[in-house]
């Protein structure tokens, strides 16, 4: 049997999705987790790996077990053995040729960034920090220079092991709510520092270093050399996975709202 979860988790305290050898991952936590329930070694697959310090509001992950257990289980069972950081938010078993990851059709991220003179308190590891005022107009009209299907070579990570650099963003928004300001991006994959690299490049315009004509001619040098540094981890959320309908998950990314403080 196949089952397909959702699930969320605070990224600050592990040292990403990807499993390692002396633990510590939030795979080795879930995988730890959902073995208990299946009384049984279980591997997992997720839709999209998170680095150290990156959040998940809705992650997907499926899993084979032979283990007969009601869907309950596979929730509120395996939340009992997780740590308080993560939380699975729904089962669901699917056809044994679902894949969490070949075959989601799109991903959402979104950058929470503080962008006030003081450093966070409340809200540290939760969001990323700017002292300086920003100017979301500008960076709004730079970010539309990324719409479309382009190669990003400025925004890739050099350890980044994607096969191709050539990517489709759908859809990108910078808006304020206070003090915060969220960037929200959609595109059918993203690169290794992808989102936290455009982040930067955005601030950069924001604080105007650049002109919002920029980002188009970082994406046309296609040298990461020219780019902004890669923005801190800390407010960077997994948001969601589209999925075609015929699978019938429960979740995607139209429940990975979060509330701006």
């Amino acid at each position: 049997m196949r089952i397909a979860l959702g699930l969320e988790y605070d990224g600050s305290g592990f040292c990403g999705w990807q499993a390692q050898a002396g633990g510590g991952s939030v795979q080795d936590a879930l995988e730890t987790a959902i073995s208990a329930i299946a009384a049984a070694p279980t591997r997992v697959v997720c839709a999209g790996r998170t680095d150290a310090g990156v959040h998940a509001l809705a992650q997907v992950v499926h899993f084979d077990t032979g283990a007969e257990r009601p869907l309950s289980a596979w929730v509120r069972g395996v939340n009992a053995h997780l740590p308080a950081a993560i939380a699975v938010r729904w089962a669901q078993a699917v056809p044994d040729d679902f894949h969490a990851r070949f075959c989601a059709r799109g991903r959402h991220y979104r950058y929470l960034l503080l962008n006030r003179a003081e450093r966070p308190g409340l809200l540290a590891r939760r969001v990323g920090w700017y002292h300086r005022a920003l100017d979301v107009i500008a960076m709004r009209e730079a970010a539309q220079a990324l719409l479309g299907e382009h190669d990003f070579s400025s925004f890739r990570a050099a350890e980044c092991q994607a096969k191709s650099p050539m990517k489709t963003l759908r859809r990108v928004a910078v808006a304020r709510q206070g003090d915060v300001i969220a960037f929200d991006f959609e595109a059918n994959a993203f690169l290794h520092h992808m989102v936290r690299n455009l982040v930067g490049a955005l601030v950069y315009v924001g604080k105007g270093d650049r002109s919002p004509d920029w980002l188009g001619e970082l994406l046309a040098a296609k040298n990461r050399a020219l780019a902004a540094p890669t923005f801190d981890a800390s407010g960077l959320y997994f948001a969601g996975v589209d999925y075609d309908e015929a699978w019938q998950l429960k979740v995607g990314a139209a429940d990975a709202a979060l509330i701006l403080p």
